[in-house]
């Protein structure tokens, strides 16, 4: 119970009226909370007691802008156009403890002195219209809630956690400082600009820098950045050991996003501990901070680069702060303490104040001339005043949602997060002077714009930009292998020919051309294959075609001649009718040669091999017939005399070249089980495709062994038919064209083996006429020769004499 009542005496204590400087009577009155002093230690009360925020430390930064809010609302009432016989006032608390600071949020959330939760809203006149503050992303997640369920208008300029931009949960909570996500969206810039990709991120423990630390390893997901090491710093952490880590990573570049008091301790210990050749990144909590700007050693940590916000001259601040001390300095009476309020002036100088972090001084000064806008619309101020009505915090907020004016030449302008437009921030390096100079820019809006002078930055590694990585680029054509759980840690391997890596896509693997590419090894692109292919106007095959062409008319002439001579014994004796089809099929077969040139197609593929197996397999057949008679006659006859009655009667030799004809036109009935196509050919030459036709031999297989068959049975007809007359013995000249034949598809095959090139196609052609040629020559054009130039040879008595001389031969 007495814990109870010692509350509640608290809260009438805080609800009664402060005066000092923390307090301005007006018409309107506008709430803040800012927080002059630090009371971040952890303190543990047995019961509820105020807290003595001036026996804590103090923020020169934070008084500097508790001052400007004093200023703006002074500015404003000395104003005759935007709020003329209207007064502004204020009530502003120092808000020094996140815990311990409820009793000034009470006040400026009460109602007539005292709070109404369950009141309806239109019933409650709160004391204040709208409230600035608080300045860190935890004092604004406790404050928040008790403003709003009345949607009381809260106007932050420095809590910047994404966790406000949910308007469902904070629908009142607008801001006129950047949010983490437009902070991180430059570190990253500025990181990945100078390449780094190798650093440290260390943190005040705390809702805004653990924000900051989730947006950051959520941005840098889809970049070449890792985040070697993070650590979340505060009155307890260990300093020395962080350092020893990050110099046991070898990083070279850390990120401080932490609050001013935190980055002070670290940086303070950075130069205790002598930590030396650094990049430190400062958010703007701390980047313009005097005090460590000025310190001793500050330069032998490294180099210091951050963003801001760009320092803009607010004109009479300077004048309000001087006057203000000169009031102090004169005045007999010292302030008195109320409500726990009080800033310790006396023991602060002007000069000291106006030294002091000039950072967020632009929002402040925003937010307060906002609420003076939003204000002027719902009083419908015009020049002759403003109307007298009442006024509600929901319809304040509602007029600075549609807030759009001009201050010191930048829009206000907030967007439907309730996020002040403004997104520019100034990039700053610590030079050697004590400070910090600007050299560069990033705008958000209306585009974004980064630009940063890197002449004016003196790094610590003379003059060089520092390097920041865990492994060294790969050299062009290497691809990354991973070796650690960071990407950014890697060995590399050269991608094998065939393959390349482009490092902007996926630097971690080596992608396999196209069939239609080829590369060397170590590539960083594919190459298109060149296509090979024998074209009709190649020399070698014209050539050809026109020995076809001769063949054709050969074929032609030797079938005239012999059609012409008919009746005589050397035509019947070369085979009489079968003569014809002899000489119609190797016309025939002809035909494959042209189809050996130009591109492949479908058709071209199986008219290269279809007509030459059909008709000279029946062209072989007649070979084989015409060498079985010859050895019937002169030698089975007379042992087996009732083979050659049949042979003669059923007609065998036409019965085997018909049936030698259909078995092959069955057989390569297979060719439609897989047929030959066009074919790129890649895996001979890396830099070519030759365009080939392919055929699948165990489907051509079955066509191959009725024309090999044939062959090796003239081989044995011949043998038997050595010892016969020469008129008669047209076996030898067929075993000879067999011999050449052989020959020759055997150094076919050995070539195909042996060589992979376009030129195969050129040679099978070649291997194709030449079979041609063999039986034209070999077989035909002497029997020619002894009709035009021997017509003695060619007569009945002359053959009759060789066949007595054979006989008389035998009997002896």
């Amino acid at each position: 119970m007495k814990p109870f009542l010692a509350s509640m005496c608290l809260l009438g204590l805080f609800l009664t009226k402060c005066r000092s400087e923390f307090n301005l009577k007006g018409d309107f009155i506008i709430g803040g909370l800012f927080g002059i002093h630090d009371a971040s230690d952890t303190v543990h009360h047995d019961r509820p007691e105020a807290i003595n925020c001036s026996s804590h430390q103090f923020s020169a930064s934070n008084y500097r802008r508790f001052q400007l809010m004093r200023f703006s609302v002074e500015e404003i009432n000395n104003s005759t156009s935007l709020l003329p016989n209207v007064s502004l006032g204020y009530e502003m608390f120092d808000h020094c403890s996140d815990a311990l600071s409820f009793p000034g949020v009470f006040r400026l959330m009460s109602v007539n002195g005292s709070i109404q939760p369950w009141a309806e809203p239109n019933d409650k006149v709160y004391n204040v219209i709208a409230v600035i503050g608080p300045f860190t992303s935890t004092q604004a997640m406790t404050v928040a809630p008790f403003f709003m369920p009345d949607h009381i208008p809260m106007v932050s300029y420095g809590s910047s956690s994404s966790v406000f931009s949910s308007k469902v949960k904070y629908p009142s909570f607008l801001r006129t400082g950047n949010p983490n996500k437009d902070v991180i969206d430059v570190i990253v810039t500025m990181v990945q600009h100078f390449n780094w990709s190798w650093v440290a991120f260390l943190n005040s423990d705390d809702a805004y820098a653990n924000d900051g630390l989730e947006l950051f390893m959520r941005k840098i997901k889809t970049t070449e950045i890792c985040l070697a090491y993070t650590k979340s710093v505060n009155q307890n952490t260990d300093y020395s050991q962080i350092f020893k880590n990050i110099e046991d990573q070898r990083i070279n570049v850390i990120i401080v996003f932490a609050t001013e008091v935190a980055a002070e301790a670290l940086i303070e210990s950075a130069v205790q501990l002598n930590v030396t050749n650094k990049v430190w990144i400062a958010a703007d909590t701390w980047s313009l901070n005097k005090k460590l700007l000025k310190m001793n050693g500050i330069r032998n940590i490294g180099t210091v680069l951050g963003l801001s916000h760009p320092a803009l001259t607010i004109a009479g601040f300077s004048e309000f702060i001087t006057s203000f001390e000169t009031q102090s300095r004169y005045r007999e009476d010292k302030p008195q303490k109320f409500c726990n309020q009080v800033s310790n002036w006396d023991t602060w100088r002007a000069k000291d104040i106006l030294d002091a972090d000039p950072s967020f001084s632009y929002p402040v000064y925003s937010a307060v001339y906002a609420i003076a806008h939003a204000l002027h619309k719902v009083l419908q101020c015009g020049t002759a005043g403003c109307n007298n009505i009442i006024v509600y915090p929901n319809m304040v907020l509602a007029e600075i949602q549609k807030s759009n004016f001009t201050l010191l030449n930048r829009t206000v302008l907030f967007d439907e997060n309730g996020v002040l437009r403004s997104g520019l921030f100034s990039l700053v390096f610590w030079n050697s002077s004590g400070d910090a100079e600007e050299v560069g820019l990033y705008s958000f809006y209306p585009t974004v714009t980064f630009f940063i002078n890197i002449s004016k930055i003196i790094w610590h590694t003379d003059g060089e930009v520092p390097a920041s990585v865990c492994s060294s680029e790969c050299s062009k054509g290497y691809a990354r292998i991973q070796n650690r759980i960071h990407k950014c840690c890697f060995t590399c391997e050269i991608c094998p020919a065939g393959t390349y890596v482009n490092v902007e896509e996926n630097p971690y693997k080596c992608v396999r051309c196209k069939s239609t590419e080829w590369s060397e090894e170590g590539s960083t692109s594919c190459n298109l294959r060149q296509l090979e292919y024998i074209p009709f106007t190649d020399t070698v095959a014209i050539a050809i075609m026109v020995a076809t062409w001769v063949i054709v008319g050969l074929t032609l002439s030797v079938s005239v001649l012999f059609a012409i001579n008919y009746n005589t014994p050397v035509v019947r004796s070369a085979g009489g009718p079968m003569c014809f089809l002899i000489l119609g099929c190797l016309g025939l077969c002809s035909i494959s040669v042209f189809f050996h040139f130009g591109l492949p197609t479908p058709a071209s593929c199986i008219l290269r091999y279809f007509p030459f197996i059909w008709f000279y397999t029946v062209c072989l057949a007649c070979f084989v017939v015409r060498s079985f008679q010859i050895v019937c006659i002169f030698r089975i006859s007379a042992k087996f005399p009732s083979l050659l009655i049949w042979w003669k009667k059923y007609h065998g030799q036409w019965l085997l070249i018909s049936a030698a004809f259909v078995v092959q036109a069955v057989l390569l009935l297979t060719f439609s089980y897989d047929p030959p196509r066009p074919y790129n050919e890649t895996s001979w030459r890396p830099e070519q495709i030759v365009l080939f036709c392919y055929m699948n031999l165990k489907a051509t297989s079955c066509s191959l062994v009725l024309p090999i068959s044939f062959a090796c049975l003239c081989f044995v007809f011949s043998y038997m038919a050595k010892d016969l007359p020469k008129n008669y013995n047209e076996a030898k000249a067929i075993t000879f064209c067999l011999l050449l034949l052989t020959f020759t598809w055997t150094i076919f095959i050995t070539v195909y083996m042996l060589y992979h090139g376009k030129y195969i196609q050129t040679l099978n052609a070649v291997t194709v006429l030449l079979s041609l040629y063999y039986f034209l020559v070999g077989y035909f054009l002497p029997k020619c020769y002894i009709i035009l130039f021997q017509p003695n040879k060619n007569t009945q008595q002359y053959f009759q004499s060789l066949i007595q001389n054979y006989t008389k031969t035998i009997s002896q």
